[in-house]
């Protein structure tokens, strides 16, 4: 883990994640090694007093829950060991992952805010545009003031940066 990714260079076998995004992955691997560990086997428990295991729904539930439980700490100690903790550099106008930029559509002079994330943390509801993304590696690299088109599947849009921070 790097505690400095000002790198505009991005590479694919790093998880770009915020400080907040790395401490939540963090509580939900903890909360999978623990309380969900626990909550299975005693589901596996109690499924094995119910009797005969080769007609047993229960446990056979329990074991799929197990599972894909695993899985998922598996990915999750995965993303963790490769992950690249983003910070804002000083006073810089160019967009990086965790830059916060406001943009300007040119053709509706609508503004949009967008924070620039890794894939991870991405919710574009919530403004969170991943930098794998097509609006997100379009903006990568450039400066407040900049036009840039950006190609999407329902087209291509020319934006303005206002803001960057």
């Amino acid at each position: 883990m790097d505690d400095n990714a000002n790198d505009i260079s991005v590479n694919v076998d790093i998880e770009y994640m915020s400080k907040e995004g790395f401490q939540k992955m963090q509580e939900q691997l903890e909360e999978l090694k623990t309380k969900e560990r626990l909550r299975i086997a005693e589901r596996l428990e109690y499924a094995k007093s119910l009797g005969d295991l080769s007609e047993n729904a229960e446990f056979d539930a329990a074991k799929e829950d197990q599972m894909l439980n695993e899985m998922k700490i598996r990915e999750l100690e995965d993303m963790l060991s490769r992950a690249k903790i983003v910070t804002k550099g000083k006073n810089d106008d160019t967009v990086r992952i965790g830059s916060n930029i406001v943009v300007e559509a040119k053709a509706s002079s609508l503004q949009a805010k967008y924070t620039i994330v890794g894939s991870e943390e991405a919710n574009p509801a919530q403004g969170m545009v991943s930098h794998e993304s097509p609006l997100g590696r379009s903006f990568l690299g450039r400066k407040k003031g900049e036009k840039v088109k950006v190609v999407t599947p329902k087209g291509e849009t020319e934006y303005v940066i206002i803001d960057v921070a």
